[in-house]
């Protein structure tokens, strides 16, 4: 009798046990096909992109947007079309395969690009873009206040005070860039080539992007920057807690 209830017991402790594993083996699964072909999260390592996205950011990406890859590849086996102006896109470097960056996409393939001072020309038109005003929010030192017509609020970041700042409207995208004073930038031409963008940091002036090493093929293109969900302020320290869920626009 005692066998027969220490048998049963060793079963029940080995169902329980197998019940478990059962259910984190299944839990990793569905995290790793989110992760592969879904979502997948990215820390924003350089200023780049400010004042869109700051150092410390942390983002998701939607890597379902342009078609899904094949895992650690750059297969795509269902293709979709290609980011549109304006989208902020993640890709591999073009450069080293193992590096990640993140840009504004501005130029489309078969597009003319020109660069003219802080001026953007697609096809011989003009990006519409207008200063705005930035100052340092008097309430809250860890955040700057744009005044374009409405108020807005970017993450502070230090030395805010020797860059110009340009509201830029893109296909419907409607963000904020930043040219460093008194520069003189040499005006630049790009025709850019199928199945490739051109792509720009938003901190036009400390950015390493399509002007300095060339274009990003499609295959490259890993997803869309969705939102942030965790900010960590480098300058300050501390969490940007209003930060978490904004959008990336």
């Amino acid at each position: 009798m005692q066998d027969d209830i220490t048998q049963k017991t060793k079963i029940k402790k080995k169902s329980t046990f197998r019940e478990y594993a059962e259910a984190l083996l299944l839990a990793a699964l569905i995290a790793f096909t989110i992760r592969a072909f879904v979502f997948e999260a990215f820390k924003i390592p350089s200023g780049s992109m400010l004042p869109t996205l700051s150092i410390g950011d942390h983002i998701f990406v939607n890597k379902f947007k342009y078609g899904l890859r094949a895992p650690f590849t750059k297969y795509r086996f269902i293709k979709r079309e290609g980011p549109q102006r304006g989208e902020v896109i993640v890709f591999i470097y073009p450069v080293d395969d193992g590096k990640d960056f993140i840009k504004r996409t501005i130029g489309l393939p078969g597009d003319k690009v020109k660069l003219e001072g802080t001026d953007v020309f697609i096809n011989d038109k003009k990006l519409e873009h207008k200063p705005v005003k930035v100052k340092q929010d008097p309430n809250n030192k860890r955040r700057l206040i744009i005044e374009n017509g409405d108020i807005r609020y970017v993450p502070y970041v230090r030395g805010w005070e020797n860059f110009d700042f340009f509201e830029e409207k893109i296909n419907g995208h409607t963000h904020i860039v930043q040219y460093e004073k008194f520069m003189n930038r040499p005006t630049l031409e790009f025709d850019v080539p199928e199945g490739q963008y051109l792509a720009l940091g938003d901190n036009r002036d400390n950015s390493a992007d399509s002007r300095e090493w060339g274009f990003v093929p499609m295959d490259n293109i890993k997803g869309e920057a969705m939102f942030v969900w965790l900010s960590i302020d480098r300058d300050q320290g501390g969490i940007r807690w209003k930060e978490f869920g904004r959008w990336v626009e």
